[in-house]
This record gives structure tokens, C-alpha cells and sequence, in this order.
């Protein structure tokens, strides 16, 4: 956010701070987030450039469409273990993997 917005906001009353901040999560919490959430985004690239659909992907899984979604979207209703398995029957290595969840996002909670 840019200062200029921050301080207008802040002026006019609002708190601003992150998503950590507002929901109150402690710094494990927070990096559990970033955490599943880099892999959603991994796995819907991944999927995108295998050329597959969300039904494809249930498919290969045994499972539905609307999982899938829910898979790329972060949902905190998804296991982590359907996360990696996902993630493994698109080719991931176990290096690739954990490359995903090292890395820092600017999009992290």
C-alpha cells in the first residue's frame, strides 16, 4: 500500500495493518497460511500449464471439481495432504514442493 493511502486512512480513523494482524495469528498460524496458500497457487499453474481442467484434475484425484477449486483457492477445508498429493500426480518433485513452501510471497498472510 502506498504511504500516501495509508495515511490518508489512517487520518480518517482506520487501523490499517495485515491480515496476520487483523485475524490475530501467531507467527506458525501466519506461516501455515502462506504456506498452503503458495501451494493453491503452485498447484493452479501447474495444472494450467499441464492444460487441464478442475474436472481433469478431480479425475486424476478421484475426486470433484468444486475440491479442486477449493484446493486453488486456498480453502483451509482442504488437507495439506490432498495439497502435496495433487501436487505430486502434476509431476512436482519433492524438491519442487518444497521450494514452493520456502518461498516468500508477497501475497502471504
Amino acid at each position: 500500500m502506498k504511504t500516501s493511502k495509508r495515511t490518508r486512512l489512517e487520518k480518517a480513523g482506520w487501523k490499517v495493518g495485515s491480515a496476520r494482524d487483523f485475524l490475530e495469528l501467531t507467527p506458525e498460524e501466519a506461516t501455515l497460511v502462506e504456506i498452503r496458500l503458495a501451494l493453491s497457487r503452485s498447484l493452479r499453474k501447474r495444472r494450467i500449464r499441464r492444460r487441464l481442467t478442475q474436472n481433469d484434475l478431480a479425475k486424476v484425484l478421484a475426486s470433484s471439481q468444486s475440491r479442486v477449486a477449493k484446493m486453488e483457492a486456498g480453502d483451509p477445508s482442504v488437507s495439506l495432504d490432498l495439497l502435496f498429493r495433487a501436487m505430486l500426480s502434476l509431476g512436482a518433485s519433492r524438491t519442487e514442493i518444497a521450494r514452493v513452501m520456502t518461498t516468500r510471497s508477497s501475497k502471504a498472510a
